[in-house]
């Protein structure tokens, strides 16, 4: 039902459709802001590693988004990053698929042992998503951000 491969321009434009609010958007990205522009995701790809999309084969339509990132230089760890899907796509697999071919490109293209995420603690669907699929909290953290205070739960995941 879904393929992957790596992210495209000509994406960009309908990625930036997914988020519905300003909060939803927070959850990709508390440095982008709402709308999404594809100017925005470019400028992050900048430090960012493996780019990819999962495409819908019955329709050809990009259904989701993640890119993976280091973090301080920590060795085997990488940082999954701007996890995003379509709205149309949500509770239909696409989250799941996404998840593992990240985790996939994390252990056997860039030879990580750990991948960590950071979820917003009101973002329930998103932790619950990521504890099923064995990610634990190890860290909170608190930002704020215009004047909103955000709170980050930090998860890991060992990928041997």
């Amino acid at each position: 039902m879904y393929v992957h491969r790596s992210l495209e321009m000509d994406d960009l434009e309908i990625i930036c459709t997914f988020p519905q609010s300003e909060e939803e958007l927070q959850y990709i990205s508390p440095m982008f802001i709402y709308p999404l522009t594809s100017e925005q995701i470019v400028n992050l790809l900048k430090n960012r590693f493996e780019p990819t999309v999962i495409v819908d084969q019955a329709t050809n339509e990009v259904v989701a988004y993640a890119n993976i990132y280091k973090k301080d230089f920590e060795e085997g760890i990488c940082w999954l990053g701007n996890v995003i899907v379509s709205p149309k796509y949500r509770g239909q697999g696409a989250s799941q698929y996404l998840l593992n071919v990240m985790i996939d490109k994390a252990k056997y293209n860039l030879g990580n042992t750990t991948v960590r995420l950071a979820c917003h603690n009101t973002n329930s669907r998103g932790l619950a998503f990521y504890s099923k699929n064995g990610f634990k909290p190890f860290d909170i953290k608190i930002t704020t951000i215009k004047d909103k205070q955000l709170i980050a739960i930090h998860m890991s995941k060992d990928i041997i």
